[in-house]
């Protein structure tokens, strides 16, 4: 399915945003109109879209390279191996954590 204009609107702020922390929420806010929870939940639904990925390949794929390196660390578990305690995160590196 195609992105619709939120979709792009999201890749574009993404693409283009230098800002971090609490002023790229504000921006979030302000340029998108939703919350930065909102933002980052649709911004991580698009990561295996085909349709972003043809949109904006360069930021798909540096996407993806946080969200894989932000896994790796997740997976060494507890030191008895058990990760079934903690609650699953998904780690965008800089640009924030969905849980």
């Amino acid at each position: 399915m195609p992105l619709n204009e939120r979709e792009r609107a999201i890749l574009d702020f993404e693409s283009s945003c230098r800002l971090r922390g609490w002023a790229k929420e504000e921006e979030i806010r302000q340029t998108l109109g939703m919350s930065p929870a909102r933002y980052y939940q649709l911004l991580v639904r698009m990561l295996d879209s085909v349709d972003a990925q043809a949109y904006d390949p360069l930021l798909m794929g540096r996407l993806r390279r946080l969200r894989e390196r932000g896994r790796g660390v997740g997976r060494a578990g507890s030191a008895n191996g058990d990760s079934a305690a903690r609650p699953r995160t998904v780690s965008l590196g800089g640009i924030g954590t969905i849980v």
